[in-house]
């Protein structure tokens, strides 16, 4: 298991982040909070700053101003202990093609600071849940691609970080390789792990994230909870379908203080409203008491690609 996170506070907390090249501002008052456990995928077009915000979270760039706090200690006052924490698989890796994936683990154990007499076990436990130990004594250079990004994951997290940052992990894999990278994503995360996953494939992401981060320009658009009900606030979207035609419906349902109609018929209807239980009880209730013959009332959840076409206007 990976290590513990000090609070149960947000493990990552970014706070009015600024980052400047030269040239160019490439993030602009960029807030969030990823809570433990959460799987974030992080999208949007090229040059929205995704890797600048990724390297800037792993303390490998200074902000410009901002803050970022993982697990309560701020990158800049101590960027070692925030390499400990997190495991950082950059877009355009490096690998040792003349080593054994054996030595290319415990190479990167030793880099890591993991004692001498635990590499042993940590270069079997990594490779055994990236599925790469029955390659142990070949060289890397003989590698497939797919079995390259493994490795390069299992170098990433072998030190067990509470956070791992894959950076277009996707880019180059072919479709057998993508659905095996979104197994090893689970496993991750089922092992304890945090995970910001950046990519432009987001039907894949959807297969294991939990919540969206989109950006554009530098901006943080968007940052929503994808399961079911949730829309990254303190409302829900929801469905409710009748067994019998009612046109009804929608003037009912307009008429409830704090619900935001989206799409009404006469058999079927989507609106926004409070993610309360008691609420959505009541709202239940004034249906049925109008006559309605509800036969269903449930949280629908937003896609990834509706999040992220919503802000552009699609």
């Amino acid at each position: 298991m990976t290590a513990e996170a000090n609070t149960t506070a947000p493990l990552i907390n970014v706070d009015n982040l600024v980052f400047d090249y030269d040239t160019a501002r490439a993030l602009s008052d960029i807030s969030f909070a990823i809570d433990p456990g959460m799987v974030v995928a992080l999208v949007g077009p090229n040059g929205a700053g995704k890797t600048t915000l990724m390297r800037c979270i792993s303390a490998l760039e200074q902000p410009t101003a901002g803050h970022v706090h993982v697990d309560g200690l701020e990158v800049r006052e101590d960027p070692r202990t925030i390499h400990r924490k997190i495991g950082f698989l950059p877009d355009f890796f490096g690998l040792y093609d003349e080593l054994t994936v054996r030595q290319a683990l415990a190479y990167h154990a030793a880099a890591k600071k993991i004692a001498r007499d635990e590499i042993t076990a940590r270069v079997g436990w990594v490779a055994e849940m990236l599925t790469i130990d029955t390659m142990f004594d070949r060289q890397v250079g003989e590698l497939s691609r797919g079995n390259r990004q493994k490795l390069a994951i299992a170098q990433a997290v072998i030190h067990r970080p509470l956070v791992a940052l894959l950076d277009e992990p996707a880019s180059g894999l072919d479709p057998d390789a993508r659905r095996r990278l979104s197994e090893t994503i689970r496993v991750l995360n089922g092992e304890g792990m945090t995970l910001i996953v950046s990519s432009h494939i987001l039907s894949e992401l959807e297969d294991y994230s939990s919540h969206v981060l989109v950006m554009r320009a530098g901006r943080l658009e968007a940052f929503r909870d994808l399961r079911a009900g949730t829309n990254g606030t303190e409302r829900a979207t929801l469905r409710v379908r009748l067994a019998v035609a009612d046109a009804r419906l929608g003037e009912i349902l307009r008429g409830q203080q704090g619900l935001d109609l989206l799409d009404a018929g006469d058999r079927e209807a989507t609106f926004v409203f409070l993610d309360d239980a008691q609420a959505q009880h009541d709202c239940l209730k004034r249906l049925i008491e109008s006559g309605l013959t509800v036969s269903e009332m449930a949280p629908i959840a937003q896609s990834m690609s509706d999040v992220y076409f919503e802000g552009a206007g699609a």
